[in-house]
């Protein structure tokens, strides 16, 4: 459902640009190099979305669970050895969790995103993070065309050289508000598709943001969330204590698997392969 309403959304918000924005703009002077880098970094984003959505993100099967076993010591913390998984009747590797959404085990569990109907894990965090930030380089991008478009209306139809008459009877010269009212009147679609823009690209911004401090330090949010005391019935067997315990001690906050931020960051683009071993 919420792919179907991603889709959706983003193509409105084209069809707006196309059919209105992108017009406006050539008649305006508007580079065409600099009008074609919406359809690039939406090409780039369906790339990163795709991937995202259709790579493993890191599934615990039988046949890997050896490897996967050995890629993180537990932190006896969170993380704790000889847990079962009481759904796929398999050892718990460190850092992994259950998702009931999707009935699987998952391999440095982040969290599962309905957006791309999959979960984000060792395998695809490196996709999600570039699909983030193509959507913001997007949004950002289209919102900064149109809001130099209507602008520049705005400049054209000298309408900040404008007065009108006031219920009183005196004229008064046309304020920021006036010439807001005066562009929703018309062009409602483009006002309306860049508000929609700002606030699309401010609540990814943040989003993304978050989820690349997250890269930096090595940890999933599934952890930052854990080590704040709101732990998971699913995945922790003392779940309903520690809520009644409230906030994590400082100890229990500490991150066991950061190496720096390089090495950090190379975990999550070259994210390390299980590696089975071999009956002698």
């Amino acid at each position: 459902m919420f792919i179907y309403l991603h889709v959706l959304l983003e193509g409105a918000v084209y069809a707006e640009f196309t059919y209105e924005v992108f017009g406006f703009c050539r008649e305006m002077d508007t580079t065409l190099t600099h009008l074609t880098v919406p359809y690039v970094l939406l090409v780039l984003q369906a790339v990163f979305f795709y991937l995202c959505a259709r790579r493993d993100p890191g599934t615990v099967t039988k046949k890997k669970i050896s490897g996967q076993l050995s890629l993180y010591p537990y932190d006896g913390r969170l993380f704790h050895p000889g847990v079962s998984c009481e759904t796929c009747q398999l050892i718990k590797p460190a850092r992994s969790k259950h998702c009931r959404v999707c009935d699987r085990c998952v391999q440095r569990f982040d969290h599962h995103c309905v957006w791309v109907n999959n979960c984000i894990g060792a395998r695809n965090t490196r996709y999600f993070l570039l699909y983030l930030f193509s959507v913001c380089a997007m949004a950002g991008d289209m919102a900064v065309l149109t809001g130099d478009m209507l602008f520049h209306a705005v400049l054209r139809s000298g309408l900040l050289r404008a007065s009108y008459v006031d219920e009183y009877g005196e004229q008064q010269p046309a304020g920021p508000l006036f010439v807001a009212q005066h562009l929703f009147l018309t062009f409602p679609r483009i006002v309306f598709m860049l508000g929609f823009l700002v606030f699309v690209f401010l609540l990814l911004a943040g989003y993304a943001l978050f989820h690349f401090y997250l890269a930096l330090v090595n940890q999933t949010s599934n952890e930052w969330y854990k080590s704040r005391g709101y732990t998971c019935q699913h995945c922790h067997p003392d779940a309903t204590a520690d809520r009644l315990r409230g906030p994590a001690p400082d100890h229990f906050k500490r991150n066991h698997y950061s190496r720096g931020l390089l090495r950090n960051l190379e975990e999550i683009l070259f994210p390390p392969k299980p590696v089975q071993k071999k009956l002698s």
